[in-house]
């Protein structure tokens, strides 16, 4: 039998050494400056998306990628396999998962599982790198299926924003609160749970929000995955995996940087933690 084929969209926010280390193909989303339309992570790097995010006047917008280019990637992969398993950013915050299907219904040479993560960023990028590890182990389709929908309610990811601006250019806050945030120093934190983007709290400081970061974790008890995510942070990402190593080695902490769904609303500077609870 030969290997299970992974694909996943460029949301999942997996390091390029690590996608192509466990061969896992990346479609690429769309995202749009203004009249500027670029291929996430090939047209437009992380360092560039930040760059232009900060000089831009209004919020970039993003789209799914279109159900032809799945299509074709899944046409392509079906000469070196006939199982593929494709697994996209929550349905219910996206199109990806839709286009994909309608791209998966046009292609009969291989047997595609499609999965919802209902995740966003290294949410959906661990149950990613869970199944491609498992094909290259050499399991079949159907395993890595199971495989992934035990994990997915084990799934847990937390952010904390460093500031309220980039909600206000979404429309998620208005200017005065905004104004407000920043002249008490309010920290916003955010978990993405079964498909939905949860309010936690607002802290006082940035120090405040990290030590609720480390804490949050620390309540899920013991960890199978752990890693740290940020939005053009890294020196205070490298920080943040030291202070939160006695709840996983950091030998196996990820460093991951955020790309345009978190990068946009959470803006740079952003910290967070996407981890996999242990099975009990």
């Amino acid at each position: 039998m030969r290997k299970v084929k992974v694909v996943t969209d460029s949301t999942a926010d997996i390091p390029e050494k690590l996608t192509a280390e466990l061969e896992i193909t990346v479609v690429p989303c769309n995202v749009h400056f203004g009249l500027e339309t670029y291929r996430d992570g090939i047209d437009l790097s992380k360092e560039e998306f930040y760059a232009k995010l900060k000089l831009s006047p209004t919020l970039p917008t993003t789209s799914a990628p279109a159900a032809g280019l799945f299509e074709a990637t899944y046409k392509e992969l079906a000469r070196q396999t006939d199982q593929i398993i494709s697994i996209h950013l929550a349905g219910a915050l996206s199109a990806i998962y839709s286009s994909a299907c309608l791209g998966a219904e046009a292609v009969s040479e291989a047997e595609i599982a499609l999965v919802d993560s209902g995740q966003v960023s290294m949410g959906l990028g661990w149950l990613v790198i869970a199944a491609a590890r498992a094909a290259q182990e050499g399991r079949s389709l159907a395993q890595i299926v199971a495989l992934v929908e035990d994990m997915r309610p084990r799934v847990r990811l937390f952010a904390a924003l460093d500031t309220l601006e980039y909600l206000r250019k979404g429309g998620r806050v208005s200017k005065t609160v905004a104004a407000l945030g920043t002249l008490l120093n309010i920290k916003p934190m955010v978990e993405v749970r079964d498909s939905a983007v949860l309010p936690l709290e607002r802290v006082r400081t940035r120090r405040k929000s990290i030590q609720r970061l480390i804490e949050l974790t620390a309540e899920l008890g013991p960890l199978e995955e752990l890693a740290v995510l940020h939005s053009n942070a890294p020196q205070e990402a490298g920080r943040l995996v030291e202070e939160i190593s006695f709840l996983h080695p950091p030998e196996r902490i990820l460093i991951a940087e955020a790309g345009v769904i978190i990068g946009t609303h959470a803006g740079p500077n952003g910290l967070g933690v996407a981890c996999v609870i242990a099975q009990g």
